[in-house]
Order: C-alpha cells, then sequence, then structure tokens
C-alpha cells in the first residue's frame, strides 16, 4: 500500500486542457475580453479625436465602432509618456504638435493591410481634411519613419519626406 502523492486521472487531465482551451478561445473571439463591435466594412472611417495620448497615438471615437486607441501607420514620435522611460528629446513637442492639429477635430482614417498592433491598437493613416498627418509630422520632423509590414502603403513617401527633414535640419533633426 502507498500513501505517496496521487496523480491526477488521465480523464481529469483531458477536462483541464479541455477547459482552458475554451477559456482562450472564448477571449480570442471576443477581442481579448475588451467589447468591441466590429469596425464598418470599407477602407476610411470618421472619427473625432478625443485625446492625443503623444505624437503618434490618439483616443478617437470611430463612427459606429465606439471608442479606440489609435496608432499612426509609418511613424514613430520620440515617446513622451511611455511608463517606467524618461521623455525623449523633442517628444513633448510632438505630442502638443499633434494635440494642436487634431485634437477635438473630425478626421479619417485609412486602414493599412493589418489593422491592429500587439497592445491591440487600431492602426491607421491620419486625414485631417486635406491634410495627411502621418505624413506632416514626418516633414515638419516631429517624427522618425516607422516602417513594419504589411501597412508600407507610404513608406517610400515618409522616407523622402525624413529625409528632406534631416537634410534640413527640422524639428527633432536639428534638436537632438
Amino acid at each position: 500500500m502507498s500513501f505517496g502523492p496521487r496523480l491526477p486521472s488521465a480523464g481529469a487531465v483531458v477536462l483541464l486542457i479541455a477547459g482552458i482551451a475554451l477559456l482562450l478561445l472564448t477571449e480570442e473571439e471576443s477581442g481579448g475580453g475588451r467589447e468591441r463591435q466590429s469596425l464598418p466594412s470599407g477602407e476610411r472611417v470618421e472619427a473625432e479625436v478625443t485625446r492625443v495620448v503623444d505624437g503618434d497615438t490618439a483616443e478617437m471615437e470611430l463612427e459606429d465602432a465606439g471608442e479606440e486607441d489609435v496608432r499612426f501607420i509609418g511613424v514613430d514620435t520620440p515617446e513622451s509618456v511611455a511608463a517606467g522611460q524618461p521623455v525623449e528629446c523633442f517628444g513633448k513637442k510632438a505630442s502638443r504638435f499633434t494635440a494642436g492639429l487634431i485634437e477635438g477635430q473630425r478626421v479619417v482614417l485609412r486602414f493599412g493591410a493589418e489593422r491592429r498592433d500587439r497592445y491591440d491598437r487600431l492602426l491607421a493613416y491620419v486625414y485631417e481634411g486635406d491634410r495627411f498627418v502621418n505624413a506632416e509630422l514626418v516633414r515638419l520632423g516631429y517624427a522618425r519613419t516607422l516602417e513594419i509590414a504589411p501597412n508600407v502603403d507610404f513608406a517610400p513617401k515618409l522616407a523622402r519626406l525624413q529625409q528632406a527633414a534631416a537634410n534640413e535640419g527640422r524639428g527633432l533633426w536639428g534638436a537632438c
């Protein structure tokens, strides 16, 4: 007679694995536990910018889809609000510029091939009227380019704008 630790039966192990798989599938289908309506079909969505988080990210209220954190495709502004990190050179200026440009405004979002990043932020090209905000950030030296496939529709254009800004010492290129 043995009084050592008992191992679970094979049936108990199978039930445990099935339960975990069911939980994971349910969470994945519901968007990680967060309620989210599906985005309207089509390439363009109108939104109101409710708050600029930093130079390349904003909270927006999308028509028929609710509030979303939106990360601008193809650009990377210096950090101004990253937890546990110091504010980077030109970070606050980039945030203020973006806020002055779009906060409280209605914008149009165009999506690339990949709709979300690893932080579940919506990825978009942002337009305020006729102004292509992503390009404007690079052109004026508030952002560097950030090319992440498959969202590379405007990568050549943004690269040309970055080179011109760097050559002329605009924005962060002259300050950092």
